[in-house]
């Protein structure tokens, strides 16, 4: 079975002269690198694993210095190359977060356990996601995730079951 990943990063070029990268976090909270301790980072060849030597933050960037890097030249090698977790290196949900791959392909239901379709997208929107439900005829219609609308998340069992607001149809 193949290792789940999730990217956590691009890299957008080299800073400075010792082999550091400026990387653009693709994660929600940035702030998330600063607990990792190793990274997949994509190569021609495919992912090789790299422990984190440094983390350090600029503007909206993050200024991360990997094992075995140690010059400019190298790092700029690896521009527009993405860095990778392995689930069970990734943060931790809380409470009523889920990965989007999780999300995407769940079977929803309405309250009244009528099938709706599935989720097929998850849209960030900054205010809350909204999910991308695609009916059995292929035509889509759009749920936020906000707790009066979405009532149970099962990953386990991938199912959703919604409350449809009037108007969501």
């Amino acid at each position: 079975m193949e290792e789940e990943l999730f990217s956590v990063g691009v890299i957008t070029n080299a800073h400075g002269v010792h082999g550091e990268f400026k990387v653009y976090p693709t994660t929600d909270d940035a702030k998330r690198f600063k607990k990792l301790k190793e990274v997949l980072l994509e190569t021609k060849t495919g992912n090789v694993l790299k422990h984190v030597q440094s983390v350090k933050f600029f503007k909206q960037f993050v200024i991360l210095k990997l094992e075995g890097i140690d010059d400019m030249d190298t790092a700029l090698t690896f521009k527009q190359k993405h860095l990778f977790v392995t689930r069970e290196n990734a943060v931790k949900c809380e409470k009523d977060e889920y990965f989007i791959s999780d999300l995407i392909g769940l079977s929803v239901y309405s309250d009244e356990d009528v099938l709706l379709g599935e989720i097929s997208e998850v849209y960030q929107t900054g205010a809350n996601d909204v999910y991308e439900i695609k009916k059995q005829d292929e035509t889509t219609f759009l749920v936020p995730a906000i707790k009066e609308c979405i009532l149970n998340v099962d990953i386990e069992n991938k199912k959703m079951v919604i409350h449809l607001m009037e108007g969501l149809i």
